[in-house]
């Protein structure tokens, strides 16, 4: 039978991963990709759907298939406004998950963040605690939340700051041990390997992967 794959985030630094992943093995016959602008980007397997999300009459029918794979999220510095960053890190990603559920979709995949916390006292992680509580709810039958943790990798923006840390982890990564494992950096590539290799598995409940576990799936 042939499987469907739908990416929200996919210019993203996993979901640009993901998507490749995703275009080069044979599991998926299709993937739909949502975006804001189209990308510069040709493939037999792709299709892409420029969207608002808060339009969701223009897209909904669309969100069916095998698997969902939502990538989207902002930082404090490029969304200030509290409340446009929570549209963007609970709003939107509740919403895909209800109108896959309504359509059918078998799975779906969440990137979070590590201490991602429901009662924590961070707005950030609080929300992310809430995104994956509320969808979680719905009720999809496969649900996979990855938390990673700072993750490295080449962005499409220059980050100065991001290639600092990117170089200070490289040193504090291997004093980081134990419980404290979960902690080191992670490669965006990895994260997006774990998310493709959990969704050719046929397996119902909801799963949470921290960020060391994360490596060990793929």
């Amino acid at each position: 039978m042939a499987k469907k794959a739908v990416i929200a985030g996919s210019s993203g630094l996993i979901g640009s991963h993901l998507l490749q992943i995703l275009l080069e093995q044979a599991y998926y016959d299709e993937v739909l990709i949502l975006v804001r602008k189209k990308l510069p980007l040709q493939h037999h397997k792709l299709k892409q759907l420029v969207i608002d999300f808060e339009q969701p009459e223009t897209y909904k029918n669309e969100l069916n298939g095998h698997a969902l794979f939502c990538c989207l999220g902002s930082t404090k510095k490029k969304t200030p406004d509290l409340a446009v960053y929570r549209k963007i890190d609970h709003d939107y990603p509740l919403l895909l998950a209800q109108l896959a559920k309504q359509n059918g979709l078998e799975q779906y995949h969440l990137v979070s963040s590590i201490g991602a916390d429901i009662n924590g006292v961070n707005f950030y992680t609080k929300t992310k605690g809430e995104t994956e509580a509320d969808i979680t709810a719905t009720g999809i039958p496969a649900i996979h939340i990855y938390r990673p943790s700072f993750l490295a990798g080449d962005r499409q923006e220059s980050r100065p700051m991001e290639k600092f840390l990117n170089g200070l982890m490289k040193v504090i990564n291997p004093l980081l041990f134990g419980s404290w494992k979960k902690y080191r950096s992670i490669d965006a590539s990895t994260v997006a390997m774990a998310m493709y290799l959990q969704s050719t598995k046929q397996t119902t409940g909801v799963f949470i992967y921290e960020s060391d576990k994360i490596k060990q799936l793929s």
